[in-house]
């Protein structure tokens, strides 16, 4: 006699789906900017749901950042990011506005750029935090193509992926508690940044 077991496929960690991706969080509305401050009329503008950063066509001479209004403590976040080869960008977690003037922010930074994509960063926080694998991320980065990028913050530990591999995991001891997400712009030549398919998740107890 023949028996046949049927299983549900039950998944066992939570993941983003594509249409989960564009629903609006307590980040990014996925239609305009409320919520945040920086140089927006300057630098930022939201097109087709993605958050887009340009300093076309003469490019700047200092760091600025399109900052959230609201303080966030544990969350994950995932997104896809592009941009010009010469381009250097981040996202700041647990940070804080160190100059309204031009937006300038410091902290953490899940870095993104040349030979720092998937580092940690630490931007008028004392320098480079955790190194990326230069050689790992050679393998797996997509040059001017859309990459996924992953951030879990829970507690000290600070968890970051690219194009679905591990590049930081580890507890930092001087993680700030709490503190604003921020999209940088960096100083250099004109450069564009695009992110899209923004999923923004505050993990644990609200309050």
């Amino acid at each position: 006699m023949r028996r046949f077991v049927y299983c549900l496929a039950i998944p066992l960690l939570f993941t983003f789906t594509s249409a989960q991706a564009g629903e609006p969080s307590a980040l990014f509305n996925g239609k305009d900017l409320a919520g945040f401050e920086g140089q927006i009329e300057k630098f930022w503008s939201v097109k087709d749901g993605a958050i887009v950063g340009t300093t076309a066509p003469k490019g700047i001479n200092y760091n600025t950042f399109l900052c959230s209004k609201k303080v966030f403590k544990d969350f994950e976040m995932q997104f896809q990011v592009k941009m010009t080869k010469s381009g250097n960008s981040g996202i700041q977690i647990r940070s804080k506005i160190a100059d309204t003037k031009v937006f300038a922010v410091a902290g953490p930074q899940c870095d993104m750029g040349g030979p720092y994509w998937g580092s940690l960063y630490g931007e008028r926080f004392g320098g480079m935090m955790k190194a990326a694998d230069g050689k790992l991320v050679g393998k797996i980065l997509k040059v001017e193509d859309f990459n996924d990028y992953s951030i879990k913050c829970v507690g000290k530990r600070v968890t970051i992926k690219l194009n679905g591999t591990t590049t930081v995991d580890e507890d930092f001891a001087k993680m700030p508690d709490e503190g604003i997400v921020a999209f940088q712009i960096h100083s250099g030549p004109s450069m564009e940044v695009i992110f899209r398919n923004i999923r923004f998740v505050e993990l644990g107890e609200k309050k």
